[in-house]
């Protein structure tokens, strides 16, 4: 008997493909069956995923793309289209992330760079890729958003504010394309293991012993772990579920909570 596969004839275009969340992201959904147009700036990365992903008997392409930049973003459905002919899922993953650094301290420069492609980029990704979902007869937008979101920490005021507002605005948009059977939802993760999350650590173990401890289950989450949440949202076993941000957090919020304690 064949193993049913859950996006089985489904197309994906998955922004920030080309990252940690991104392409463990992007491979899962194709190894669920589904196609996937692998997008990022940085072009290699996105190509690297989607060399991987034929690799192991998918069906990928990549593009480069700078979601902040609103004919990049046509083009990149346009030629997703052009690909796949089709589109059902969108994955929001691209993110830009300020250097640590308080208000009185932080760059307008830096400010609007995080505002570009932290929330623009999901909005003009959405605006276009929407006609296209809706010839399909519905479909999905997942949205990546951040524990930062909800509960925001000193010195990181752009990310945890762009972030915030990715929530929301994944709200309004579930509420304006409902009946066209599409759901919109997003996702915050904890802290996860990526080469970003680890560079301010001078090793590994450093970077676990640090922010492994902000978590109730005492580490860190891995990116697959968030793909399985990205594949959850994207497939038909969270058919009821739109307008909600999905908690991947390891208990990081109801930790904070509790303790009030800083990063």
């Amino acid at each position: 008997m064949t193993a049913f596969k859950k996006m089985e004839n489904k197309i994906a275009l998955v922004t920030g493909g080309g990252g940690a969340i991104g392409g463990a992201s992007a491979k899962l959904l194709a190894a669920e069956g589904g196609k996937i147009m692998v997008a990022d700036e940085r072009l290699e990365m996105a190509q690297k995923i989607a060399d991987e992903i034929e690799a192991s008997g998918g069906i990928a392409k990549a593009i480069k793309i700078d979601v902040s930049h609103h004919g990049q973003v046509k083009q990149a459905v346009e030629a997703t289209m052009s690909a796949f002919q089709e589109l059902h899922v969108l994955v929001n993953v691209a993110a830009a992330v300020t250097p640590d650094a308080p208000v009185e301290e932080l760059s307008l420069e830096e400010w609007n760079k995080a505002f570009a492609v932290n929330l623009t980029g999901p909005f003009l990704m959405s605006k276009y890729s929407i006609p296209e979902i809706k010839k399909c007869g519905g479909g999905v937008i997942i949205n990546m958003a951040s524990q930062l979101g909800t509960i925001g920490v000193p010195n990181r005021s752009a990310y945890c504010t762009t972030k915030a507002a990715l929530i929301h605005l994944t709200t309004i948009l579930a509420a304006e394309v409902a009946d066209d059977n599409i759901r919109v939802n997003s996702i915050s993760p904890g802290v996860i293991e990526t080469p970003r999350t680890r560079r301010r650590f001078d090793t590994i173990d450093e970077f676990h012993q640090s922010r492994g401890k902000l978590h109730m289950l005492g580490r860190v989450g891995q990116p697959e772990e968030i793909a399985k949440a990205v594949l959850f949202l994207a497939s038909e076993d969270s058919s009821f579920i739109t307008a909600t941000d999905l908690l991947v957090d390891g208990g990081y919020i109801y930790l904070k909570r509790q303790s009030g304690e800083k990063d």
